[in-house]
């Protein structure tokens, strides 16, 4: 087990003594470990040319999988753990950045009363990054909407945030409260760069209100979206979490409803199928359902 964490923590650091470092162990035994790995299964992990650490190809697959062993190991340990009240002891969560920033100051205060004993890291990701992580576990539970791959992950729903669509002060629809989609036709659209679910529902607006999906600028950040909007550099859609965390009746940004629409996203908790941990995601997805319920209402 020990072998494995040294490769894992290896590949990720791509550094022989930043790994033994994260290990607690001096570099020359993390050489040893992984040159003792490497003959055991016959094969060269680790490309260790001048100035260069990766993994090879086989490298790649057995970090993989040794993600996985030691994902189940740890698991195994959090089940045992349980009776503690601790909640398995320790949560890595990844949240996707639209949602978790306006979130988790809600829960947390809850789940640390329930859990005392519990540790969260957590780590905020583009919505499919973060996907790919709870995949290969590095990452034991996601905060986010649904992931793509419905078939490796379980997902439960905590909340449905509307979204609203945001233009200039200046602009010709906001003496409004509500749009209808005919409305949009020709309008500039602005959206977060790849990786982010917010694209895609951008996307399918533009696609049914005839606007124009903007194509030279993507989004960093919610932020950087509303400031664009504010100049009159196009229309944007923000969540609603976002909306109440972070806009003010004064600034140069108007909120609308679009009628003809969905308007909303579903958030919740996913983690892999069949995880040995799968009740302790589902009691924290109670844990947030109930906070996302006092929240929106």
């Amino acid at each position: 087990m020990r072998q494995l964490e040294y490769l894992v923590m290896l590949g990720e650091t791509g550094h022989f003594g930043e790994a033994a470092k994260r290990c607690h162990v001096s570099q020359p035994t993390l050489s040893v470990q992984i040159a003792l790995l490497e003959q055991r299964l016959g094969c060269a992990l680790i490309d260790r040319t001048p100035g260069l650490v990766a993994p090879t190809p086989a490298g790649l697959e057995m970090i993989a999988s040794a993600r996985t062993v030691l994902d189940t190991l740890d698991g195994m340990v959090a089940v045992a753990s349980v009776s503690q009240g601790a909640l398995g002891g320790l949560i890595r969560l990844g949240a996707v950045p639209t949602f978790g920033p306006y979130f988790l100051p809600h829960l947390l205060p809850r789940l640390h009363a329930a859990y005392p004993g519990l540790r969260l890291h957590i780590r905020e990701e583009r919505p499919l990054l973060l996907e790919e992580q709870v995949a290969d576990g590095s990452i034991h539970c996601g905060l986010g909407p649904a992931p793509a791959a419905g078939d490796t992950c379980e997902f439960s729903a905590i909340c449905e945030e509307r979204i609203f669509l945001g233009v200039s002060r200046r602009h010709r629809l906001a003496g409004r409260e509500t749009v209808d989609l005919a409305s949009l036709a020709g309008e500039q659209l602005l959206t977060l760069g790849r990786g982010h679910r917010l694209l895609d529902t951008v996307r399918d607006l533009a696609r049914v209100s005839g606007a124009h999906l903007v194509d030279d600028y993507e989004g960093t950040s919610l932020d950087a979206l509303r400031q664009m909007v504010s100049i009159d550099m196009g229309l944007s859609l923000f969540p609603e979490l976002y909306v109440r965390s972070e806009f003010r009746s004064d600034q140069d940004v108007h909120l609308l409803r679009i009628e003809g629409w969905p308007g909303v996203r579903t958030i919740g908790f996913f983690w892999r199928r069949h995880s040995v941990r799968d009740a302790h995601y589902r009691r924290l997805a109670e844990l947030g359902k109930a906070a996302a319920r006092d929240l929106l209402g």
